[in-house]
This record gives structure tokens, sequence and C-alpha cells, in this order.
């Protein structure tokens, strides 16, 4: 018998976070030792580096760091408060997907919107952006390849056309995410700053991206259909209309949502708008708008109410991981009542929910623990110190564009957006200061990288499992994709830079 030669596979992003702990251990040993004066909120000083004696780390703190990233050192904040909002948000997100109310609500308007294919695209690519851009909205996308498929096929589109809604869809928003846990709250996090900092120079991102993916998506859309020889996947064109088209006639009707659904939709809705409404400054914004603040104020003071609710609730605006993370705990438990959920199967669904973000909460702790590593062997200092030193006269814009091509590469290293953000942002963060560069739009720079490469790289389940559905092969989607990643990456380099203006 011959033996199968077994198949080179990308490591895991756990594999790869831990060999860079690994080396960066091994660089306590090289690099000198050094510390920064620092401000009473822990802000580091430029201009007082100082070496220091060395503290080389050893096995023991290489297996130990991925312990001390979750729940922190004296030198290091723990992920536990990051960690565990994944973990609840993936609870919230699994009793709403035991509802279908998602899926439902997106055949719904496939359904409603049947004849009118042309307004189908934009609307539901916003809907995808959105979910993409709040809540990291990416695998559960795929489900709705199929359905996609044949709507599209049978209006004079291409099975490009469909996976396009859905994935480009999500990925830009998660590439312009605004107020997304895994990007945005993660990162954010890391540098110590609100997830709602810059979220206004944000949503502007947001609304242009998602424009030009829309006119991209559309043009091309509107090209094949006038002249279908003009698909970049034509040859299989009659074999798609015979697959999806006509075994999918009966099968991809679509229920119209349910009028506890319709509540479900409504409450899912409002709970991230709370969350995002909790989470920018407001007062910092404007000194006058202090209308939480107020009624916070006067909620707290009503007798019995006030108490009930409880008087040490946050007015919105000042909120953090806590407080959200409450928010989804009892959102949760809502939509369990309006759906009139069972007990044990609101348990199950918030504990399956939490499952499939398990290896995503673990993945941020263990990707702290190269922080660990390097604050303990007083090294970021010294890090900080070459960057302080190699930026200086650098100006703003050229640091953010140099930051932007620098995550690009790194977020096909480490393919996780929450695992790249806890290992690279404390040190990126704080070097964006010494070219004045305001933490928020670091955070910017760097989901705008990851997001650009989750349109196209291989080891996404997401592109690949939606490539897989359409018989689309990844060669044919980056000839697709090469002129809209050219003209994202332009403009996003544009918008980086001007946004250090203000």
């Amino acid at each position: 018998m011959q033996e199968t030669k077994s198949k080179w596979h990308m490591p895991s992003a756990f594999t790869i976070l831990f060999i860079l702990i690994i080396l960066v251990a091994i660089l306590t040993w090289v690099i000198p030792a050094g510390e920064y004066a620092t401000t009473k909120a822990g802000n580091i000083i430029a201009g007082t580096y100082r070496s220091r004696s060395s503290s080389p780390q050893g096995l023991w703190d290489i297996f130990e760091a991925p312990i001390n990233g979750m729940v922190g050192t004296d030198s290091t904040d723990g992920a536990i408060s990051v960690s565990l909002f994944i973990l609840v948000i993936g609870g919230f997100l699994g009793v709403v997907n035991k509802t279908k109310t998602l899926d439902d609500g997106i055949g719904s308007a496939v359904t409603k919107y049947a004849g009118r294919e042309k307004i189908l695209i934009p609307f539901l690519m916003t809907l995808f952006a959105i979910g993409g851009s709040t809540f990291g909205m990416g695998e559960e996308t795929i489900a709705f390849v199929p359905i996609l498929i044949p709507v599209m096929l049978s209006v004079g589109y291409d099975t490009l056309t469909a996976i396009s809604i859905s994935l480009i869809g999500s990925q830009i928003g998660c590439m312009a995410s605004t107020i997304n846990p895994f990007a945005t709250g993660v990162a954010s996090e890391t540098i110590h700053i609100s997830p709602g900092a810059g979220m206004v120079p944000r949503l502007i991102f947001f609304v242009c991206t998602v424009a030009i993916a829309i006119a991209y998506v559309m043009h091309y859309a509107a090209k094949i259909k006038k002249n279908p020889d003009q698909s970049l996947v034509f040859e299989r064109h009659q074999k798609d209309l015979e697959e999806f088209v006509k075994s999918n006639e009966d099968s991809n009707v679509a229920k119209s949502l349910s009028g506890k659904q319709k509540a479900v939709l409504v409450a899912f809705v409002l709970t991230f708008v709370v969350m995002i409404t909790s989470l920018i400054p407001w007062s910092s914004l404007n000194s006058n708008w202090t209308m939480f603040d107020n009624f916070n104020k006067w909620l707290v003071k009503v007798p019995f109410l006030g108490a009930l609710i409880g008087k040490d609730i946050l007015p919105l605006g000042d909120w953090y991981f806590v407080e959200i993370t409450t928010l989804l705990f009892i959102a949760s438990v809502i939509v369990m009542f309006i759906f009139h959920m069972s007990e044990a199967d609101y348990i199950d669904a918030f504990m399956n929910g939490m499952k499939d973000l398990l290896d995503v909460a673990i993945i941020v702790a263990v990707a702290r623990g190269i922080q660990v590593v390097m604050n303990n062997g007083y090294i970021t200092a010294t890090v900080l110190h070459a960057g302080e030193v190699g930026l200086h006269g650098l100006s703003s814009a050229v640091f953010i564009i140099l930051t932007y091509i620098f995550y690009i590469p790194m977020s096909f290293l480490i393919p996780s957006s929450s695992g790249l953000a806890a290992a690279t942002m404390g040190i990126m963060g704080p070097i964006g200061k010494f070219s004045g560069v305001a933490g928020s739009l670091v955070v910017t720079a760097y989901q705008s990288a990851s997001g650009f490469v989750n349109l196209i790289t291989p080891t996404s389940a997401i592109v690949m499992g939606s490539l897989a559905i359409g018989h689309v092969n990844i060669v044919t989607w980056l000839k697709y994709m090469w002129k809209l990643l050219a003209i994202l990456f332009v403009f996003t380099c544009v918008f980086l830079a001007v946004a250090t203006m203000f």
C-alpha cells in the first residue's frame, strides 16, 4: 500500500499565538529591559524612557502567560471582562437564533422583494453590513447563500452576485466596525479607551464603504444581466440553474415572521441601539449633552422604582464591558419570555451560543499572554522607545497609513480579529501617541485591515464556506474582488489620513 502524504494545514490561531508567546519570551533574553514613567491613569509619558535590570522569561512563564492573560497581573490587565462579554453575547445570539427570527427575517425579505431584486441587493447588503458592524456577523451568513443563489439566478444574475450580498455585505460591516465586540471592543479595551470613542468617524467610514461595496456589486450584477457571458462563472451557469433553481423552487419559500418573532426582532434591534448609545461618551463630545446623566440622577431618586432598578446603575455613555455584558444577559431573558421559551430550551440555547464563541473568548486570553510576557520581561517600554525614536518627525497621516498597511499582513498571520487586537494593540496604541494619533483611530486602522483581509483570505470559514456552496473557486473570487479591494485600500488610506486632521 502507498502511504498517503499528509497535507500541510495552516496552524490554528491558538498555535500561532502560542508560538508568538515563545518568540517574545526569547526576545526578553535579547532585548534590553526598560521602563517609562506613567501618569496616575497609567498612560506613559513620552521622553521618560530609562533602562533597568533585565527579567528574562522562562518555560514556566511561557505556559503561565495565557492564564495570566485571562486573570491579569500587576502590570497587565486580564482579559476576563472581554472574554466573559464574548461568551454572553454568544449566549444572547444563541437564544435569538433559537427563535429563527434572523433566518426567517432575511428569508421573508427575499420573498417580499421577489421581482424587485435590484432593490434587494442594497437592502440586504446593508442589513448584513449592520450585522457585521455591530455584532461581528460572520459564519452565520453562510446559511443565507443557498437561499440567495436561486433568487439571483432566476432573475438573470449569477452565483457571485448572491455570494457577494452576504459575504461582502457582512465583511464590509466588520471592516467598518462601529461597535463590533470582537474587533472594536477587544482593541479598545486593550488600550483602555471606551469602544464608543471615535464613533462619529467610524459611522462616516461605515456609510462610505458600504456604499462603495453596494455600487460595485450592483454594477457587476447589471453588467452580467445585460451580457450573461460577461459572468466570471458563465461556464457553470447552466449547471447552476439545474442545481439551484429547479431543485429549490419549493424549498426556498420563506415563512413570514410570526408575531412573536417580530417582537424578538424589535428586542434584538433595541438591544444593540442601547448598547451603542451606552458606549458613546456624550458629555465628552459636547459638555451640554448631559441628558442621560440627568435622566439617571432622576431615575435613581424615584421612590421604590429607583431601588427596584438599582441605584448603582450608570448613565448611558458611561457604560463599559460589565454593563454591556449585563445588558445582553437581560436581553436574552427578555427574548426567552417574548418567545415563550421553556427554561430548558433557554439554557440549552444560551449554553450552545456560548460554546460557539468559547474559542474566541480563550483566544483573547492567549493573545493577552503575549503582552504579559513582554511586560513581565520589561521589553514593552524598549519596543515603544524604539518606535518613539523611529517615528520622530513622522506625520500623523503617514503613521496611520503605515499602521493600516502593517495590519494587512498581520491579519493573514493571525486570522482571529480579537486575537490580533489583543496581541498587538498594546504596542500600536501607545506608539500612535508619539505621532499624535488618537487611540480610537489606531483601532479603526486595525479593524479596517482585518476586515479587508476577511473579504478574501482562504483561511476564513466565511469565504471558503460561501464559495463552496456556490461552486466558485478562490482564484475566480480573487479575480472578481481585486478591483473592489484596490478601491477600498485607496479610500481607507485617504480616509485615515484625513481623520488625523480632526
